[in-house]
């Protein structure tokens, strides 16, 4: 597997976790140089928004990688 895939697996299962909604990923590579995947979700409210990213970066750090950004 490789570490997109992984990565992919990681978030995803948190937004699924945290109940997010609308979970889309769309697939930029050949828009961009920048990223491979874009993953979009939405929360019921500010603070459900706030979990779901801050549970995002968690998971994603306790499997040992660094997120560039979260927004």
């Amino acid at each position: 597997m490789t570490d997109l895939q992984t990565l992919k697996d990681i978030t995803m299962n948190a937004l699924e976790d945290m109940k997010a909604k609308d979970i889309v990923v769309l697939d930029v590579k050949p828009l961009t140089s920048v990223a491979d995947l874009m993953i979009v979700a939405s929360g019921t409210s500010n603070r459900h928004v706030k979990s779901i990213a801050d549970n995002v970066r968690e998971q994603v750090k306790k499997n040992g990688m660094m997120p560039l950004g979260v927004e």
